[in-house]
C-alpha cells in the first residue's frame, strides 16, 4: 500500500483492511514511513522515526485489538515507552528514556497500534503553539507559515498531513483542542480521571491534565475512548463508568439537547470576526437539528482563575524538572531551559504550600460553580481559539520578556476557552466546523457536564453526519497529485 492510498483511511478503516488481510500491518507501517519521510522535512512534526521499535512489535505478534496494525505517534510529553526518549521538547531533558510503559502506554499497545515515532511538544508543554529551542517550530499542513497549534501540535499535524490516522495529545489547558482547531481535526478532551495516568503520577498536573488523542473521524475517537478508559490498579479517583460504549452514542440521536453559546470570553480577549461567524453558523446548524440554544455561560472569577492555573502550573512544573535533572544528573539553568520555563520553575521553587492549596480551594470553587451552570444545560458551545491559527513566531516562550506571568497573559488573550475545562475536570471536544476565508480550519468547542462524554459524542456523530468537515489538508493533497 502505497502513502496516498493509505492516508484516506481513518485508523478504523485501516483497521478492517488489516483484519480481512487485505494489508498487513508491515505494510502500513511501511507506509507511515513514507508519509514521515515525504513529509516531515516539510512540517517537522516528527522528533524520531521509530523502524526498528515498530518492526520488532509487529514480529513480535500484536494484540487482537480494535486497532490491530495501526500506524500511531506519541508525543515526546506525558507518556513512557520503554527505551523510547521523550524529552519534553526540553534542552534539559534531551535523552531521557524511561525504562517501562507506563499504564497509558500499556493499554494503546493493548489496542493494537504501531507506534512509529514520536512527535513534537514545546518545552513542558507550556504554549499553545509547537515551538521549542530544541526542535524547532512545527508547520501547519493548511499553511506552511502558520502555527500548529499547541502543545500538542506534532500530533495534531501529522496526523493533518496523513503521516498516521490518529496519535496520542494530552491537554493540560486546550492542548488537544486547540491543535485539531488549528488542523482541522478532532480533539478530545476526556473528563478527569477518565484515562489512566499511572503508575508514576496520580493525576497529570494535579488533575488540570488528561491524555488522549488527536483524530479525524468520531468513530476513531470513541472507540479508542473505549479501549483505553477506566480506572488503573491503585488510583485513588476515576470518572464514573459510562453506562454504553462510546461506539454506541456516536451512532445514536443526541435528542434534543438545551445548548448554551458564549462569544465572550471570560478574560474579555477579542474574539475574530471569522471565528464568530463560524460560531454563529454552528449555532445556526444546531436549530436546524432541532436543539435548543440560548446564549449563556457561566460566571468566573478569571483574575482568580488565572492565579491558581498559574500556581499549580509552576508547582507541577518544578516538580518535574526536579525529579528529571535528578535522573539526569542535570542542573536546571537559564541555559537549558526557555523563558517562561525558567521563570516557572523559578516561580515554583519560591511558591508557598499555602499558596498552593488555596489555589486548589480556587479551583474547587470555580468547579461549583460551573457544575451549578451545567444543571441548567447539556452542552456549552464556544469558539476553540479566539483567533484562526497564529504566524509562527507569534509566541515566543523563549524571547527575554517571556516571564511566566507575562507570557501566559498573552496565550490566553489567543486561547480564552479552553482553560476553564481543566480546572473543572470537564470533558470537552473541538470540532472542525468552519473555515476563516484564506483557508484555515476553525474549530468549535462543545464542553459537557462532568463524566459526560456520551453526550458529546451523540452530538459529534451528527455534526459530523452533517458533512459540513473536511480533514484532508492542502499538503497532503498536494503529495497525492
Amino acid at each position: 500500500m502505497d502513502f496516498c492510498h493509505y492516508s484516506e483511511y481513518d485508523a478504523t478503516g485501516l483497521a478492517e483492511l488489516v483484519k480481512k488481510k487485505e494489508v498487513t500491518p508491515k505494510e502500513l507501517a511501511e507506509a507511515a514511513f513514507e508519509g514521515i519521510e515525504k513529509l516531515n522535512p516539510t512540517i517537522n512534526a516528527i522528533v524520531q522515526a521509530l523502524a526498528e521499535q515498530s518492526d520488532k512489535e509487529i514480529e513480535k505478534g500484536l494484540p487482537d485489538g480494535p486497532f490491530k496494525g495501526v500506524p500511531f505517534l506519541i508525543k515526546e510529553l506525558g507518556i513512557q515507552a520503554a527505551g523510547v526518549p521523550i524529552s519534553s521538547g526540553s534542552r534539559l531533558l534531551d535523552g531521557f528514556a524511561s525504562p517501562a510503559d507506563d499504564e497509558l502506554m500499556t493499554r494503546f499497545r493493548k489496542a493494537g497500534l504501531v507506534t512509529v515515532g514520536t512527535t513534537t511538544t514545546p518545552e513542558f508543554g507550556y504554549n499553545f503553539t509547537t515551538e521549542s529551542v530544541l526542535h524547532g517550530p512545527t508547520r501547519n499542513p493548511w499553511n506552511l507559515e502558520r502555527s500548529a497549534g499547541g502543545s500538542s501540535g506534532g500530533s495534531a499535524a501529522a496526523v493533518a498531513a496523513g503521516i498516521v490516522p490518529i496519535a496520542h495529545a494530552n491537554d493540560g489547558a486546550g492542548s488537544i483542542r486547540v491543535p485539531a482547531s488549528y488542523n482541522g481535526l478532532i480533539g478530545f478532551k476526556p473528563t478527569r480521571g477518565r484515562v489512566p495516568a499511572g503508575p508514576n503520577v496520580s493525576e497529570p498536573a494535579y488533575g488540570r491534565s488528561a491524555s488522549f488523542a488527536i483524530t479525524r473521524s468520531v468513530r476513531d475517537t470513541a472507540a479508542l475512548l473505549d479501549f483505553i478508559k477506566g480506572p488503573d490498579v491503585g488510583c485513588y479517583a476515576w470518572a464514573e463508568r459510562p453506562k454504553r460504549p462510546y461506539s454506541e452514542e456516536a451512532l445514536s440521536p443526541p435528542g434534543r439537547l438545551r445548548i448554551a453559546w458564549s462569544a465572550h470570553p471570560q478574560n474579555h480577549a477579542t474574539v475574530n470576526e471569522e471565528v464568530l461567524q463560524v460560531l454563529y453558523q454552528t449555532v445556526k446548524l444546531c436549530e436546524e437539528l432541532g436543539h435548543t440554544m440560548v446564549e449563556a455561560a457561566p460566571i468566573v472569577d478569571e483574575e482568580l482563575h488565572a492565579l491558581s492555573a498559574l500556581r499549580i502550573k509552576a508547582a507541577y512544573t518544578t516538580s518535574a524538572i526536579n525529579h528529571a535533572s535528578a535522573k539526569l544528573n542535570r542542573v536546571p539553568s537559564e541555559e537549558n531551559l526557555e523563558a517562561a520555563i525558567w521563570s516557572a520553575y523559578q516561580t515554583g521553587q519560591n511558591l508557598k504550600a499555602t499558596e498552593l492549596l488555596e489555589a486548589f480551594n480556587i479551583q474547587n470553587r470555580i468547579s461549583r460553580s460551573v457544575g451549578e451552570f451545567f444543571t441548567n444545560y447539556d452542552v456549552l458551545l464556544t469558539p476553540t481559539a479566539a483567533q484562526p491559527p497564529l504566524s509562527l513566531g507569534e509566541l515566543n516562550m523563549n524571547a527575554p520578556e517571556s516571564d511566566m506571568r507575562t507570557f501566559g497573559k498573552k496565550m490566553f488573550n489567543y486561547f480564552p476557552f479552553t482553560r476553564l475545562f481543566n480546572t473543572t475536570g470537564q470533558p470537552a471536544v473541538s470540532l472542525p466546523l468552519g473555515w476563516s476565508r484564506t483557508g484555515l480550519p476553525i474549530g468549535m468547542q462543545f464542553a459537557g457536564r462532568f463524566a459526560d462524554e456520551a453526550t458529546l459524542f451523540r452530538l459529534a456523530g451528527q455534526l459530523e453526519k452533517a458533512g459540513l468537515w473536511n480533514t484532508t489538508s492542502p499538503l497532503l493533497k498536494q503529495i497525492e497529485h
